[in-house]
């Protein structure tokens, strides 16, 4: 990721379209705007950005489809989902079907740029590491390239978001530490805003279900109860 980042908004209310775009231009970020889903799609090929800010509740295919879509055709990018107060359950399918992340609206500009920025600096992180040559990580059944970014459980590979990819790779980092939802938040994500912990919880769910052999009953993804969640052998 080199000189501006480019951000791509896909919200249909003009009025909120204008201001966001107004904040992050102020904040030196390209912007590309756009009001349906459809015109997303299209812009996330021609444009290629850097990161989606995207609105659920999108007239055509809504914010959710576009998501899924988005990760379907292979784009790793940073995907941070614009939410009404209370869609809780759409936040949670948000976060299934590949977000990184939520804003709830109404949201103040300081925490929509905090966000923007952990993401990119997160995402920026990424790219550096995977251009080094790192060894394999490997526990019984599980082995983990982070060259490739890729996690196998017995020699399958392992279908993963880029936000799991890097919880696993953590986790195991870690292994039989215990890490808080607040220190899984800063390491993965990038950033430790108070009440935003429901995500970690989510793509902790999301992981199980690849990687364990019965997620309602874990072996390696283990929860303790108050604190957060280890990597066991």
């Amino acid at each position: 990721m080199s000189g501006r980042a480019t951000i791509l908004l896909v919200e249909d209310e003009v009025a909120l379209r204008e201001g966001i775009s107004f904040q992050l231009e102020r904040a030196e970020y390209a912007v590309v705007a756009v009001e349906s889903g459809e015109l997303a799609l299209a812009a996330a090929r021609a444009e290629s950005p850097d990161l989606v800010l995207l609105d659920i509740n999108l007239p055509g295919i809504d914010g959710l489809e576009v998501c899924q879509k988005l990760r379907a055709g292979g784009y790793n990018l940073p995907v941070l989902l614009l939410t009404a107060r209370g869609d809780e359950i759409d936040r949670v399918v948000g976060l299934e079907v590949g977000a990184d992340d939520y804003i709830v609206k109404p949201f103040s500009s300081r925490e929509l740029l905090a966000r923007i920025k952990a993401h990119l600096r997160r995402e920026r992180r990424r790219n550096e590491t995977s251009a080094e040559p790192l060894p394999c990580e490997e526990v019984p059944a599980v082995s983990l390239d982070p060259l490739q970014r890729e996690a196998r459980r017995e020699g399958r590979l392992l279908d993963l978001t880029p936000r799991e990819f890097d919880l696993l790779q953590v986790l195991i980092t870690h292994k039989g530490q215990v890490l808080t939802r607040e220190q899984l938040l800063e390491k993965v994500w990038g950033y430790d805003f108070e009440g935003e912990s429901r995500v970690v919880n989510v793509t902790i769910g999301r992981l199980r279900d690849k990687l364990e052999t019965d997620p309602s009953h874990p072996r390696h993804l283990l929860t303790v109860r108050g604190v957060g969640y280890r990597f066991v052998l």
